[in-house]
């Protein structure tokens, strides 16, 4: 509920500060005095977008500022998900510069005019004959029959299955289009892996075929050469074996004279046991040196595979080939399996889909048993406030797609005279019509969900007598479950309220200033009573007030 609303330094108001109750408050005045000034500086704090024509005095700023008490509003969620404290009194301010900025807060935090619209939608509706276009909205007239039906569970067990239904209709999607793109690369994606496959890569084996490659390639000059060294190695007296015999065996008996030719016969033995080593390397390389050109023929095959397969997938090494066909073989099992993973995503649907179906049908039912109790109802208050011949013709048909409030298609048509034409309420009704239908339907809405604070703005125009009376019983009816507020021009309805404003105007140094004042018993009767005979109040007058009062 609305429980204060301060105004500074707005149109016609320099400083406003005025404290609300629950029940059903009445707003009053003659026409010009401000009304509408109040409602607009309260829109401001719904989001409206301000300018500079919004400021009293173009040199100072405007600040509107309300407090409203939301415990009972489970808005906790909404705070949450706009990133906002909840506070069970929470305070909206709204400031206009005089450079023609607009600033917002909720609960001193800064918001912008989106979150100030989306929280105001469920702190107060104000409603006119202007705006009742609403009703013919269809998650409007939804909203009213699944009230009734007591829906609330259902609809929110649908959404919970309706979210998992949409992700894994997106997943299902994403499966297919990566299916169709795998397609298109898996023949090429095959033939690559055939590829590397069939060169039956071995890590580190390039280094060992290009050595190979080399010494078969040679053969000639590498025989050469190890013929050549032997002879150098094993010629009889100018070898060189043969020379370093003769020469260890001189230094052999020199040993034994001192260890400096000891060291030296030492070395010259090392060194020959070496060369005899590397003479019997050679002859053994000797015996088994063959050229074998269909050998030669093979590993130049397999190096040159190897170096077009390098070259193709752009690769440094045969290890990063191997990666490569790691990689191609994960793609080619993913495409392949992709088929299973969509089989099992369509039975995931499938599943959900009927649980979807039977919370539907749950929903379908309990809006056909209400429909009948709704309809009767509507046209019982519409026959208390003078439509008589009012009828509707509400009926809900189940589709096939899922709609993001169940199945159902709503038909809400209505007709205001007898043996008239049902048609969709905008064509059906007039203006005053709809405005009336709309306070027979908040009156019901009002006893099986909390609405926030709702402000009837002169929905009594062009009502008058028995029908104005009805309407105020409805507002006071209303107002014992929620906060109800009506600017009003009819005694009748002035009359049944639990508090009373007059909003009025006065000028104060040649200066027109609008102003709220809460109005004692007696000033609510003087009050009523102009709006029954004028400004001059006759005795007459005075007693019928204190009649409508009583």
């Amino acid at each position: 509920m609305l429980s204060s609303l301060s105004i500074k330094n707005y149109a016609l108001i320099d400083e406003l500060l005025v404290n609300f109750n629950q029940g059903f408050t009445i707003i009053t005045g003659e026409t010009g005095a401000g009304k509408s000034i109040l409602l607009g500086g309260l829109s401001l704090i719904l989001g409206k977008r301000a300018d500079l024509s919004s400021l009293k005095n173009k040199d100072k700023k405007c600040v509107i500022e309300a407090v409203f008490n939301i415990e009972s509003y489970q808005l906790e969620n909404l705070f949450k998900a706009e990133d906002l404290d909840f506070e069970s009194q929470t305070i909206i301010r709204r400031e206009i510069l005089p450079s023609g900025k607009s600033r917002a807060f909720v609960n001193d935090t800064p918001v912008n005019l989106s979150s100030l619209q989306l929280l105001g939608k469920h702190l107060i509706d104000v409603h006119s004959q202007n705006q009742t276009m609403q009703l013919v909205d269809d998650d409007f007239q939804f909203q009213i029959i699944d009230a009734l039906a007591n829906n609330k569970g259902h609809l929110e067990k649908y959404q919970t299955e309706l979210n998992g239904f949409k992700k894994l209709k997106k997943e299902l999607k994403e499966l297919y289009h990566l299916q169709a793109e795998a397609l298109k690369e898996q023949d090429y994606n095959i033939f690559l892996l055939k590829e590397l496959t069939e060169a039956n890569l071995v890590d580190g084996e390039l280094e060992t075929l290009e050595e190979e490659y080399e010494t078969l390639n040679n053969m000639e000059e590498i025989q050469e050469k190890l013929t050549h060294s032997h002879q150098l190695l094993q010629e009889e007296d100018l070898g060189i074996l043969s020379m370093l015999t003769q020469l260890k065996n001189t230094l052999q008996k020199l040993s034994t004279y001192s260890s400096t030719y000891l060291n030296l016969y030492t070395r010259v033995n090392s060194s020959l046991i070496d060369l005899d080593d590397t003479f019997s390397e050679i002859e053994t390389l000797q015996e088994n040196l063959d050229a074998d050109p269909k050998r030669l023929e093979v590993v130049n095959g397999k190096l040159q595979t190897l170096h077009n397969l390098m070259q193709k997938h752009v690769a440094e090494n045969v290890s990063e080939l191997i990666r490569i066909k790691t990689e191609l073989i994960e793609k080619v099992s993913a495409s392949e399996n992709l088929e299973e993973s969509i089989l099992q995503k369509q039975k995931e649907i499938e599943a959900i889909a009927k649980k979807l179906d039977t919370i539907s049908e749950s929903i379908h039912k309990n809006r056909q048993k209400t429909i009948p109790k709704l309809t009767k109802e509507l046209e019982r208050i519409l026959n208390d406030l003078g439509m008589p011949n009012a009828q509707f013709k509400i009926e809900v048909a189940l589709l096939k797609e899922y709609l993001h409030n169940g199945k159902d298609q709503l038909s809400f048509l209505f007709s205001a005279n007898k043996g008239g034409q049902f048609n969709e309420l905008k064509k059906a009704a007039s203006g005053g019509e709809l405005a009336r239908i709309m306070l027979a339907i908040k009156s019901i809405l009002s006893k099986y969900i909390q609405l926030p604070t709702i402000m009837f703005d002169e929905i009594d125009t062009g009502v008058s007598g028995e029908i104005a009376n009805k309407m105020a019983d409805i507002m006071q009816d209303m107002s014992k479950a929620m906060q109800v507020f009506a600017i009003t021009h009819l005694p009748q309805i002035a009359a049944k309220g639990h508090t009373h404003f007059k909003v009025y105007k006065e000028d104060v140094d040649e200066v027109t200033t609008t102003n709220l004042v809460k109005l004692s018993p007696d000033d609510r009767i003087v009050e009523i009573a102009q709006m029954l005979g004028g400004i001059e109040v006759s005795s007459s007058a005075m007693a019928h007030a204190k009649e409508l009062l009583n």
